[in-house]
């Protein structure tokens, strides 16, 4: 893979930052990460390629630079050129990494996918404060006999990053999620909603005690927390999808119900789960669970880009202008 527009970050030898991205942070302008793992689990070959392509194209058009997070050929990168993302979509052999997983792909020169944890802790080591995408995961269903919970809310809770999701998918059970959250001590916003959202749904059933009404009062939590020495956990910023481009409510709960039933009947465990109950989800409703699926990434990703802005203090200038 030729790695050349790439660079190093003196202090941090392990990980290699776009040319565009460290030219970037070192301005001070606004950089927004975006995992791997969707393009290389998440959605159908070969439209992968092209909606991550939209993803970055959405960071950009709010006016801040995209950082998609992989390991390439034993790399790790923040910022991926043309053709490392085609590989990242195409090629057969790219695992999907958490944070426990980086040091054995990167020792072994293999390549994977980043999950949001992963993605979380490599865009923090850059020096990246914002973080897209679609859903985070979270505690399981029945997770009281499997104790199946995703790494994901652990790294939020040890990674000063803000991530703007769309909630957790509703394949989990999002009350424990929200619960294990408090107790980890991360805070959730609800962007311009009490309602915590359900990935594919609006309202999840579940409210939360704060909301922002502009990326301009996102931007302000995040400077006041890091103000009162809080900014080395995340927060998640939660953003919905508008009622009308939700999965229409009825489908949803009739093919989650099915998935989960598959889901056990065919012993489907682990990081196993997620994709499994995913394609199942794009399988039984004639593909409008993937509409919503993009639909969701590619608002989340302009939301972050604009938040970036405005802890950037491009918001400002662009008021004063």
């Amino acid at each position: 893979m030729d790695v050349r527009g790439l660079t190093r970050r003196p202090e941090d030898p392990a990980l290699r930052v776009a040319a565009e991205v460290a030219e970037a942070l070192a301005a001070g302008a606004p950089v927004v990460a975006l995992e791997s793992t969707i393009i290389s689990h998440g959605l159908p070959r070969p439209d992968n390629l092209r909606v991550a392509r939209q993803i970055e194209q959405a960071v950009r058009q709010a006016g801040a630079v995209p950082a998609t997070v992989a390991v390439v050929d034993g790399v790790a990168r923040v910022g991926l050129d043309e053709a490392a993302l085609a590989a990242i979509a195409e090629r057969q052999d790219v695992a999907k990494a958490s944070v426990r997983d980086l040091g054995f792909v990167v020792a072994r020169g293999g390549s994977a996918a980043t999950t949001v944890a992963a993605t979380a802790h490599l865009a923090e080591r850059a020096g990246i404060r914002l973080f897209a995408t679609g859903g985070l995961g979270g505690v399981h269903r029945a997770a009281r006999e499997s104790w199946d919970e995703s790494a994901d809310l652990v790294a939020l809770a040890r990674t000063g990053i803000a991530v703007v999701c769309s909630g957790v998918k509703s394949i989990l059970d999002v009350g424990a999620t929200l619960e294990r959250l408090e107790s980890l001590n991360v805070p959730v916003v609800g962007y311009r909603t009490h309602a915590f959202p359900g990935f594919y749904i609006t309202d999840s059933g579940f409210r939360l005690d704060w909301r922002a009404d502009s990326p301009a009062q996102v931007a302000q939590v995040i400077q006041a927390r890091a103000a009162l020495g809080l900014g080395h956990q995340g927060l998640v910023v939660a953003n919905p999808l508008p009622p009308h481009e939700q999965l229409d409510a009825t489908l949803h709960e009739q093919v989650l119900a099915a998935a989960l039933e598959q889901a056990a009947a065919q012993r489907v465990a682990g990081k196993a789960v997620t994709p499994f109950l995913l394609d199942f989800f794009h399988r039984h409703t004639g593909g409008e669970s993937l509409r919503a699926n993009v639909r969701l990434v590619l608002r989340n990703a302009q939301l972050a880009g604009r938040i970036a802005v405005e802890l950037s203090g491009g918001g400002a200038r662009a008021g004063a202008a």
